[in-house]
């Protein structure tokens, strides 16, 4: 039995002080791993943790200054065409391309480094192969 108490009401306030929050957008490259908040979600969408329901991403397609496509981050190790394992300053992670989707700057929070060139190419070619 899953115990696991959903904080939907939580996230909802947290979306509001997002949605109307006043700042310029962060200067982003493709590549970079970020932290967001990713929310309360439903089901099997991956969720945020934390009191900011963050998560961290991988900057996958930078859509407009202020808009991204990403893709969320898990220490957990998962295996499948859907999961791309690499290291980051010595941590394991894996990119659940399952799971990409788009969002809006005000989600974004510390960056927290970038994908080295080879890691970042196998991230792509995993997220072509399933999705086009």
């Amino acid at each position: 039995m899953d115990t696991h108490v959903k904080r939907f009401l939580e996230w909802i306030g947290l979306k509001e002080r997002l949605d109307a929050k006043i700042s310029p957008a962060p200067f982003v490259n493709e590549g970079e791993i970020w932290w967001a908040s990713l929310g309360e979600n439903v089901g099997f969408e991956i969720n945020g943790k934390s009191e900011d329901f963050t998560r961290p991403i991988i900057i996958y397609r930078k859509l407009t200054h202020n808009f991204y496509l990403v893709i969320p981050l898990s220490t957990k190790m998962k295996v499948g065409t859907w999961y791309i394992p690499f290291k980051q300053r010595g941590i394991e992670m894996v990119a659940c391309l399952s799971q990409v989707r788009t969002i809006d700057y005000r989600r974004l929070h510390p960056k927290l480094g970038e994908l080295d060139s080879e890691d970042f190419k196998r991230i792509k070619a995993g997220f072509l192969r399933l999705y086009s």
